[in-house]
């Protein structure tokens, strides 16, 4: 099967082509023979060059200049601003402007698509189905918010005739979609710009579970109260089969057995009275259940449980979910992508269920003015699980600073909690101060959403010297 070019997809330019989720849509319109063009601050990326790889024209730095005239729509994601002079140049030559997501809708018309949505495990879960159904020969089209073994490999068209799709419900755009099968891992209150409480987030998990086709699979995690309420809101809606999965003995697929062995985990579920046991390539509990969504979703495109749960099994990470980046005197660096306090917790349980009595070394970089106002003081408890932590500024992303919102919020908290925290505003300084502090045998974790990952090179390096 080989999907045409969705209309006025033949020349895309992309206003921030190097975005994980945009990166991942351009180089699938590529694959499919689009004349794919776009820009980015950073033109020399390993992103940028991996799409140029796929023929893309990538321009380092946002110019109106940079908009071809022939180009049939531009694509921009949320982040991208009213006064980007690009946007400005196509209201100018009358250029459609589409959103990343309905681009992403476009891609899945004539497949059978899985979006996966909710906190936390997005971009894990997304992973796993990509590379378990690969294993199994299905080859299918996939788009992840992030890499998996390397620069360009978020995104994939396949021959097969199913399509993975990580679906954001940070500003409600995962309503474009119409999956067959829709998995929400978890739902809490988060991404306070577009969200004013929880009951905004209900409804709107409420709204893309309505978009699932007649005859779908909603996959919704048991044991987790926001992802329970959204199934309870559901139940009701014709032509939607439910499943649940867990450690409950009410969950559909229940997970009767999570074995850490070292960075890894053995998992034993139970799915339509039969027992299976399978290996996860990543330490925790958290992704445990990862891979069980994955599972029940996949089973719920008919493919038998036995093969996915052994092709489960070839997953071995993504990148920055937990991501080994080298190991110098004696001590591992480990980047993660949590910024959420529920993620946070999550890896920080993951990493001490894993390395036993060695010392947890965090350097943490807080996410978004906006979270950290809200979620500081969870933030600051969540650092209490690590032996000693270093707290970096806030790392803005799109938005603009909230008077008095600062680091000394988490770390204030962090402190009450009796955990032991080191306030650092140079990022550069970062290095020698985790050299002073680490120890052989030791494991440092480069935590947060931003540019925090950079560090972990220079970490290696000055234990190295």
């Amino acid at each position: 099967m080989k999907p045409g070019l969705p209309t006025a997809m033949e020349r895309p330019h992309f206003i921030g082509i190097g975005g994980a989720g945009m990166s991942g849509i351009a180089k699938i319109l590529a694959q499919r023979g689009a004349q794919v063009a776009g820009s980015d601050t950073r033109g020399d990326s390993e992103t940028a060059q991996a799409l140029r790889a796929h023929g893309a024209t990538v321009h380092g730095g946002h110019a109106a200049g940079n908009l071809a005239p022939d180009t049939t729509c531009v694509v921009v994601s949320s982040a991208i601003r009213a006064d980007n002079p690009e946007l400005a140049r196509a209201a100018e030559l009358g250029i459609p402007v589409v959103h990343r997501s309905d681009a992403l809708a476009r891609l899945m018309d004539g497949l059978r698509p899985i979006a996966v949505a909710g906190t936390h495990g997005k971009t894990t879960t997304t992973s796993m189905l990509a590379v378990s159904l690969s294993a199994l020969g299905l080859d299918p089209s996939y788009a992840i918010g992030g890499d998996l073994d390397a620069p360009g490999s978020n995104a994939h068209h396949g021959e097969g005739d199913i399509f993975v799709a990580e679906a954001d419900e940070s500003d409600r755009t995962f309503h474009k979609y119409a999956p067959q099968v829709a998995i929400i891992l978890n739902a809490e209150l988060d991404h306070h710009a577009n969200y004013a409480s929880i009951e905004e987030i209900y409804e709107s998990f409420e709204t893309f579970v309505s978009k699932v086709v007649p005859g779908g699979t909603l996959v919704v995690a048991h044991g987790q109260a926001g992802a329970a309420e959204i199934a309870a809101r559901v139940s009701g809606n014709p032509g939607l089969d439910i499943v649940t999965y867990g450690e409950e003995p009410e969950a559909d697929v229940q997970i009767v057995k999570i074995v850490p062995r070292g960075l890894t985990s053995e998992v034993t579920v139970v799915l339509g009275g039969r027992m299976l046991t399978f290996t996860v390539s990543v330490p925790g509990r958290h992704y445990a259940h990862n891979a069980v969504a994955a599972l029940a979703s996949g089973v719920a495109l008919g493919i038998p449980a036995h093969n996915l749960a052994s092709a489960l099994g070839k997953y071995t990470g993504v990148k920055r979910r937990l991501q080994l980046k080298g190991e110098a005197a004696g001590v591992q660096v480990i980047d993660s992508y949590a910024h959420h306090p529920t993620e946070m917790t999550a890896d920080l349980e993951a990493i001490r269920g894993a390395a036993g009595d060695s010392r947890i070394l965090v350097v943490f970089q807080p996410h978004l003015f906006s979270r950290t106002q809200e979620l500081g003081k969870e933030m600051g408890q969540a650092l209490a699980l690590a032996d000693a932590s270093v707290v970096l500024d806030i790392y803005p992303a799109r938005e603009d600073p909230i008077p008095g919102i600062t680091s000394e919020l988490i770390i204030a908290a962090a402190r009450a909690a009796g955990a032991d925290v080191t306030a650092e505003h140079a990022k550069e300084a970062v290095a020698d101060v985790i050299a002073g502090m680490a120890k052989p045998g030791d494991l440092v974790l480069t935590m947060g959403a931003g540019d925090v990952t950079d560090l972990g090179p220079a970490i290696l390096a000055r234990l190295t010297n």
